[in-house]
């Protein structure tokens, strides 16, 4: 037996040396499929296969170098260098340059990415006399990308009558057009996209029979790395390279297929038997990464799924921990049982911050874990993405709120202007600087006073109507709280209108984020400033920003640092942390409400969900929230549907008081004010500084300390009426001077005899009701 099989288990070694003819290896999460693939590319260069005609390909640069180097690590010499091994769009962009003169490009052709490709979108789109405000380039563009990904080319396209009624049904009839005239485009500078890597490298091999048979013969071994990923271009290119020889080895996992938005289609790998006879099918059901238990969820997770090949995922690992079911409140509470977890188990258990990942089904809830982590100063990162506060669209209606706040956040002014768009072009723009510079004023001033600067009649008016309405919003500041102003700008603006409209992934997801972050406002002004007193506190568009500055304001960290880490499952997907978090599982959320309108959407939702608990390898932690803001609004949620596809045996459901009514006595939760006092480490003056920046106050008198009354018990404030005494458990005794507020959250304002009038959120206090004595 050669050396590199060595410590292969018996499965593994079977797909390593069957090395003739179409093979599909199912590879389980966990089970060691790329040592598999690398120890299978050594194999055959061992057997005297040239490197030169060994093909594979991956689908992350990552993954190439690094079966590239274990190739080189297990033969002990260099002639891995010759190896075709790459993603797919680097090995056909690496073809593509020796033979683009056939199809009438250069061969050094450009390569645009996407920011390249929505421009000449754009610009195409206003050559062709249409208004780029409805058609955007970004929907535009992906809807180009999926074109070209299902091999539709723009003449096919503008031909078939399903898709121009789809587009008629968007209102954006001329969609073909701009497809037609933006590859003209591209082809007259010489360029390709990212798509067109895949479609010309279809249209090559299908138009030409000699360079087709060139490439078949060259590659008379083609490996397939996360073949459930593929889209049916990539497919038709395998199929044609594989042709001749049949020698295709596909390596996938049809229950980690969950890239559908992207244009993958399951199907592929499904369909794998079909497309070749006597296709050798070999399963890595073995798992080397988590706990039996673990597995045994997933297993019986994934089992409800009809389209699938079915596996039995097994490990040699101890059986572990129960997984822990946790329910809160509220997806607030939610962050901050997360961070109390990890801030526990690194004293308790020694573990260190890079053994963690939160993983949440939609960007927009990395927020709570984010707030809850910084105020616990754990230090995290966010994978495949942008810091919530970071991201363009946050960023750009915190710049609204902010000049509002301060007219002279020439920052702010500059980021707003003219988004959405109003007229007031970027040569506008630098005339204004160029005038507050030299008049030593600022920019609001000199827009303020715009007729004094010259700017033409359009241009003049578009500048006073946006001074008019920033000036209509700063006028709310007195009256309104920090949510009805934000609302209103929101509403004002057309700002949330217009990424409703964008209906592309990216749009979507911007449109989540703009949405939590107005849920975030909006329990802001209706979470108490002490949670323990129910106290209201400064809920001012100013106390706001106060306080997300202080959360913004964060040093850059290392990548690789020793961190949390944060990220969506579709990016998880390829890690492992020793403990998990998988947040939100609730019905609308996970799974997500888009994506539940036929079987298969469903099914790649669980899919999703088995991606997720998988990443897991010794504990595993779901968490829900009985309330979460959605749209401004305090929703009920229901528990999703995958926690009852799960066998009780497996779960621990008395973790964290396990959604008990009174989730705040919990012994592990504790009280509120002693959740928040743990999250900043325990120290008075911390403790204090949140207060305070919370508030947005500076210190405020002294309160007179209260014990409750050895008989307090909280009553039921529905029956609290004005002029009724009542006992607070901090504030000691009271009579209630006035009653106000919205019925699903009505607001006391009470007079006590030892601290003086407070207005207290009847939701949050403990009051009880003094009974009237008998006269």
């Amino acid at each position: 037996m050669q050396d590199y099989l060595k410590g292969l288990n018996e499965r593994q070694r079977e797909a390593v040396i069957t090395t003739e003819g179409p093979l599909m290896i199912i590879a389980g999460a966990g089970s060691g499929k790329t040592k598999v693939l690398t120890t299978r590319i050594a194999h055959l260069m061992n057997k005297g296969v040239d490197a030169f005609n060994i093909l594979a390909l991956t689908f992350t640069n990552k993954a190439a170098a690094e079966m590239k180097e274990r190739v080189e690590h297990i033969l002990a010499n260099r002639e891995a260098r010759n190896l075709y091994i790459g993603t797919f769009h680097s090995v056909f962009a690496r073809i593509l340059r020796a033979e683009a003169h056939r199809l009438g490009y250069p061969n050094a052709f450009t390569i645009y990415d996407t920011d390249d490709a929505k421009s000449v979108v754009k610009a195409v789109t206003n050559e062709l006399n249409l208004d780029v405000q409805h058609y955007k380039p970004n929907a535009v563009y992906n809807r180009i990308s999926g074109a070209k990904n299902a091999l539709v080319g723009a003449k096919e396209y503008m031909a078939d009558y399903y898709l121009q009624q789809e587009d008629m049904r968007a209102n954006r009839p001329m969609i073909g057009h701009i497809y037609d005239a933006y590859q003209k485009r591209c082809f007259k500078n010489g360029a390709m996209d990212f798509d067109d890597l895949l479609f010309k490298m279809y249209e090559l091999l299908k138009t030409f029979p000699e360079v087709l048979h060139k490439y078949q013969h060259k590659f008379k071994y083609i490996l397939i790395d996360e073949y459930q990923d593929t889209n049916p271009a990539q497919y038709e290119i395998i199929k044609l390279l594989g042709a001749v020889s049949e020698n295709v080895c596909v390596v996938g996992d049809d229950a980690q297929s969950i890239y559908s938005f992207r244009g993958a289609t399951i199907q592929n790998i499904l369909q794998f038997q079909k497309d070749y006879d006597e296709v050798k099918v070999i399963k890595l059901e073995q798992n080397y990464r988590s706990t039996q238990t673990i597995l045994n969820i997933a297993n019986e997770v994934i089992k409800n799924n009809k389209g699938q090949i079915p596996k039995t995922l097994f490990t040699e690992n101890s059986a572990g921990e129960k997984i822990k079911l946790v329910r809160t409140m509220t997806d607030n509470d939610e962050g901050k049982f997360v961070a109390d977890q990890i801030q526990e188990m690194r004293l308790r258990n020694h573990f260190k911050n890079k053994e963690f990942a939160i993983l949440y089904r939609t960007n927009a809830q990395s927020r709570s874990f984010e707030e809850s982590l910084r105020r616990a100063n754990i230090p995290y990162t966010i994978y495949g993405g942008i810091s919530f506060y970071q991201r363009k669209e946050i960023k750009d209606y915190i710049a609204y709120l902010r000049i509002i706040v301060n007219p002279k956040d020439e920052e702010a002014l500059k980021r707003i202007i003219n988004y959405p768009v109003r007229g007031i072009g970027k040569t506008s723009v630098d005339r204004a600087i160029l005038a507050a510079n030299e008049r030593n004023i600022s920019m609001w001033e000199v827009l303020t006073d715009a007729a004094a600067s010259g700017f033409r009649a359009g241009t003049l008016q578009a500048i006073e109507e946006f001074v008019l309405m920033i000036k209509s919003f700063h006028s709310m500041l007195g009256s309104k709280n920090a949510y009805d102003v934000a609302f209103h700008v929101g509403k004002q603006t057309a700002f949330v209108k217009e990424l409703f409209n964008d209906k592309s992934t990216e749009g979507v997801q911007r449109y989540e984020n703009v949405q939590e972050l107005l849920n975030s406002i909006k329990e802001f002004t209706e979470t108490p400033a002490s949670e323990e007193s129910g106290e209201v506190g400064d809920k001012s568009l100013g106390a706001y920003l106060q306080q997300i500055t202080l959360l913004t304001d964060s040093d850059q960290k290392d990548p690789d640092a020793d961190t949390v880490k944060l990220m969506t499952i579709h990016a998880a997907k390829g890690l492992e942390f020793p403990v998990v978090f998988v947040g939100g599982l609730e019905e609308g959320l996970f799974p997500n409400a888009m994506s539940i309108n036929t079987r298969d959407e469903l099914e790649e939702e669980r899919r999703l969900f088995y991606v997720a608990i998988t990443r897991a390898k010794g504990r595993l932690y779901l968490t829900y929230a009985n309330t979460r803001y959605k749209f401004g609004q305090l929703q009920q949620a229901d528990a999703s549907r995958f926690i009852e596809e799960i066998p009780a045996e497996y779960l621990d459901k008395s973790f964290a008081g396990g959604g008990v009514k009174n989730q705040g006595s919990s012994k592990l939760m504790g009280s509120a004010f002693e959740r928040m006092n743990r999250g900043f480490g325990g120290t008075e003056k911390s403790e204090k500084s949140f207060v305070s920046t919370l508030i947005g106050g500076n210190g405020k008198p002294k309160e007179t300390a209260h014990t409750p009354s050895a008989n307090f018990v909280p009553s039921d404030v529905s029956k609290l009426e004005e002029g009724m005494r009542v006992e607070h458990q901090k504030f000691g005794f009271g009579n209630v001077v006035k009653l106000e507020g919205s019925s699903h959250n009505p607001v006391a304002t009470i007079k006590f005899d030892a601290n003086g009038e407070k207005k207290i959120m009847l939701n949050y206090a403990k009051l009880m009701i003094v009974p009237t004595t008998n006269e």
